[in-house]
């Protein structure tokens, strides 16, 4: 059963840099397993800077993000109910949202819970994005509105405009985990996560396309820059493809997924010259998909960490590959929950800590 918490049970104040609890809303620490809005058990807020979440650390901080291959140890996700699935005035919304079909609320359901369930096994603390009005079926795909850096949250202004209030969302929630905003993304520019790839914790790959645009990507190089050398991380613009068009889904992590520190899963068609050549000048080694397996997503994959991924078990033959090249695949279905709203394993996932 889902845990409902509103936000008015929420009481929050900020002594000395520290966040805390009032009496009302001890019951934030109480156990809920991974279906539930909030948290996993003994889950404890400590201050902004999140030095104790059950008592997983990296560095003294509870959050990071500069590694999309790291150990997996903290993630963020919005079950279908909490993204209005099962609401029929939003269900009703899915063509103009770009789904496939209507949404099948149960199918999609299921298939989120074998994910989450993967995901615990792999020894990830699961978070789930309370439920509110103003997120729309695509909310179910986390990854997006918001980006986990070792300074904080950036918010995101997605360029699929139904998706800005999305930020907001996961700016309240992170804020409670002790993750504060560490700056966002405005108009002009606009930006999703689904365009970011980090090739190490120094380089940062965002693609050009129509959901992040030029201003969006000179906002985010500003954010991330420093005059310290050992911080600054390196934005590169990498463009994308025309595809399907602007109506369409194409992001740059629809076209490559880091598997580990030097291996990426692409969709080598569909990239362009001097993102190959990028890439492979820097000498990663690079598996393409089965390309007959596009269209299901294959080149969408979770890197859990410890040659570890989860990927959708709709394409057997780029999973093969995977496996072939060393990796231990683990899959789940994907037809409702990813396939019918183009949004794969990592799209359903907002890490928040790497190890």
């Amino acid at each position: 059963m889902r845990q409902e918490l509103s936000a008015s049970s929420w009481s929050l104040r900020c002594v000395c840099g520290r966040l805390s609890l009032d009496s009302g809303s001890e019951r934030f620490l109480e156990r809920h397993d991974w279906r539930g809005n909030l948290l996993p058990s003994s889950m404890n807020v400590e201050n902004f800077n999140g030095h104790s979440i059950n008592g997983r650390s990296i560095d003294g901080h509870s959050f990071n993000g500069h590694s999309m291959t790291g150990e997996l140890l903290r993630v963020m996700v919005c079950p279908p109910g909490n993204a209005g699935w099962d609401k029929s005035q939003k269900a009703a919304t899915w063509r103009q949202l770009g789904f496939r079909h209507a949404p099948d609320f149960a199918a999609a359901q299921k298939q989120h819970e074998i994910l989450c369930r993967l995901l615990s096994e792999s020894g990830a603390e699961i978070m789930s994005l309370p439920a509110a009005e103003s997120l729309t079926l695509d909310a179910v795909y986390a990854h997006d509105a918001s980006l986990a850096t070792d300074h904080g949250l950036v918010l995101m202004n997605p360029g699929k405009k139904n998706r800005v209030a999305e930020a907001r969302a996961h700016a309240s929630f992170c804020g409670r985990l002790g993750m504060a905003v560490f700056g966002e993304i405005g108009l002009p520019g606009t930006s999703e996560s689904g365009d970011v790839v980090w090739l190490d914790s120094r380089t940062l790959l965002i693609g050009h396309g129509y959901r992040t645009n030029k201003a969006g990507i000179g906002q985010m190089r500003a954010l991330l820059s420093s005059k310290d050398s050992g911080k600054n991380v390196d934005v590169i613009s990498a463009p994308l493809p025309y595809g399907s068009g602007p109506a369409a889904c194409l992001h740059l992590m629809s076209l490559m997924s880091m598997l580990d520190e030097r291996t990426i899963l692409v969709d080598l068609p569909w990239l362009a010259v001097e993102t190959v050549e990028l890439l492979k000048g820097r000498g990663f080694r690079l598996i393409e998909i089965e390309y007959s397996e596009r269209e299901t997503l294959a080149c969408n994959v979770l890197a859990l960490g410890q040659k570890r991924l989860i990927a959708l078990e709709e394409n057997a033959r780029t999973n093969q590959l995977m496996r072939d090249a060393g990796f231990d695949v683990r899959t789940f279905p994907g037809s409702e929950i990813c396939i019918n709203g183009a949004g794969g394993p990592t799209c359903l996932t907002r890490p928040l800590l790497r190890r």
